[in-house]
């Protein structure tokens, strides 16, 4: 049950990342509807280069899910380790310019599924639940 948890878990972080990131790229005002958020046009390359950072963190989870396939799980902890830092960054600063008004209420959305990976990751990490799979 807990291999199969944790694996659902790799895809489905994975697949949302590079899918969302993809999105940024090609299609940032019109992803960023799909989210429920508004920017204005002048913000589409901002937005699109944030959806090269996104893209890059989905491939990072979805060679997890490649490293999870070989068993290769003492990897895997590293790509847990390397994308909970780049999320934890991410939810903070989202956070942050959510609470000076910088960034609508909507984007609480991002700071939140963020955190919980990186929640998910880091009590991964200290228990060491890939070791055990």
């Amino acid at each position: 049950m807990k291999r199969s948890l944790l694996f659902a878990y790799q895809w489905v972080t994975g697949l949302s990342d590079t899918m969302t990131g993809i999105l940024l790229c090609i299609a940032p005002e019109f992803t960023l509807r799909l989210m429920g958020l508004h920017a204005s046009s002048e913000m589409a390359p901002y937005l699109a280069y944030i959806g090269a950072f996104v893209f890059s963190v989905g491939l990072a989870c979805l060679y997890g899910v490649v490293l999870f396939h070989y068993e290769s799980f003492d990897r895997l902890e590293v790509v847990w380790l390397l994308t909970a830092i780049s999320r934890c960054a991410v939810a903070i600063y989202v956070l942050k310019a959510i609470l000076a008004g910088t960034l609508e209420p909507g984007w609480i959305s991002v700071a939140a599924f963020d955190t919980l990976c990186v929640a998910v990751q880091a009590v991964g990490l200290r228990h060491r639940w890939l070791a055990q799979v």
